[in-house]
């Protein structure tokens, strides 16, 4: 059983791994046998990792109903639980077509073998890597903070446990528990969210190599005295736009995958994070005496609105990057080519005028202005938790 998983993109491989090690992405050759004990550390894994924080929180919620400072602590974890339990459905339930996706890729940016066309791939995996070694850089000091900053006799983070957890050795092994989970579930939250961006990044790399390809679709072919192709070099201009237009194609048929795929647990990160950054924002400037505590509920903060953001600036990104085929298109010298082929030509052009969009659940469209407008929503909670706790 292979344990790393092979992606052209050190972030995709990255985040495969983590979910594989998990339990979350079952290996490809598994025996019956094997595929038995692998579903078993699955159910296992999220147990441990998540379905315990959901009884305890949710009961928890349950004990301190109305008292708002309490509520909002133990509130941001649950909510990240429950985004987290949606995105590991999602993947358990579609992996087949997530895998098709990832393979079709991953075999498209292997064959590029031009300097630059390798450039843009090799841009792609930097972005992609340096955007997974930020959030995992967050992720490491917000989980750090929180281990930390636990009182002596107290836990790290609000629960109710059916038992007394200040009495040795309850309390040294719902510690173990509560923090080996927390930084488990943090850095898999790390390579869903970077995976799913990291895809999006993708597509968007193989639309700047088909733009690549439209400007230089002339390359090679001497013009004729008449400043036109020769029949025979038509021909040949005529077979790569064909090509072109099928790659065209396929990457939009990736994009509308991407949307079938991960559309609803986006819509529910978005709903979840923009409550998430409203209760964490509250928490922290309820903070007043720890300052490890006060410290990593900084970070935790950041590292929600940048969840959000990775989303929105690829889908932005895509969008764009879609909108300039047509430019693309133009730049590559039409005018020796004939009428049948500049209406061919004119033809990809007018259908590349509408971009590939991603959207969360068919409300909003990834893009900086919906990051944009999550932050001002978040605020206008926050301000309201606030209104509400200052007539108390």
């Amino acid at each position: 059983m292979n344990i790393i998983t092979r992606n052209v993109n050190l972030s995709v491989s990255i985040s495969l791994t983590v979910l594989r090690v998990v339990g979350f992405w079952a290996p490809d050759d598994l025996g019956p046998d094997q595929k038995i004990l692998y579903h078993c550390l699955t159910a296992c894994s999220f147990m441990y990792l998540l379905g315990i924080y959901l009884i305890i929180q949710v009961v928890d919620l349950f004990q301190i109903w109305g008292d708002l400072p309490l509520m909002t602590g133990t509130a941001f974890l649950l909510f990240t639980n429950l985004a987290q339990v949606t995105k590991i459905l999602n993947i358990l339930c579609r992996r087949n077509r997530i895998q098709a996706i990832i393979e079709d890729a991953d075999e498209v940016l292997k064959r590029v073998s031009k300097g630059e066309a390798k450039k843009i791939v090799k841009s792609c995996n930097k972005e992609t890597s340096l955007l997974q070694l930020m959030y995992f850089i967050s992720t490491v000091v917000t989980t750090l903070g929180w281990a930390s900053s636990a009182e002596k006799g107290k836990l790290p983070l609000r629960a109710w446990y059916p038992y007394n957890t200040s009495k040795s050795p309850a309390y040294e092994l719902t510690y173990v528990h509560q923090v080996s989970a927390l930084f488990i579930a943090a850095y898999l939250n790390v390579g869903k969210d970077t995976l799913v961006a990291s895809l999006i990044a993708q597509c968007r790399c193989r639309l700047r190599l088909l733009a690549l390809s439209f400007k230089t679709l002339c390359e090679g072919l001497q013009v004729g005295e008449k400043g036109l192709l020769t029949p025979d070099q038509e021909l040949v201009a005529s077979k790569r736009l064909r090509l072109l237009v099928i790659e065209h194609q396929a990457v939009l048929s990736e994009a509308v995958q991407l949307q079938n795929c991960f559309s609803e647990p986006t819509f529910a990160q978005f709903t979840v994070s923009l409550i998430i950054i409203c209760v964490t924002a509250f928490q922290l400037v309820s903070q007043t005496g720890n300052m490890v505590r006060l410290l990593s509920m900084g970070t935790y903060l950041l590292n929600m609105m940048f969840q959000v953001f990775i989303y929105c600036y690829q889908g932005n990104q895509l969008s764009e990057e879609s909108s300039e085929i047509a430019g693309a298109a133009y730049q590559c010298p039409w005018y020796t080519r004939s009428p049948k082929f500049r209406k061919a030509l004119l033809t990809v052009m007018v259908r590349s005028r509408r971009v590939a969009k991603l959207t969360a659940g068919g409300f909003t469209t990834l893009s900086l202005a919906s990051f944009m407008a999550i932050i001002k929503a978040s605020y206008s909670l926050f301000t309201l938790l606030q209104q509400v706790e200052d007539k108390k």
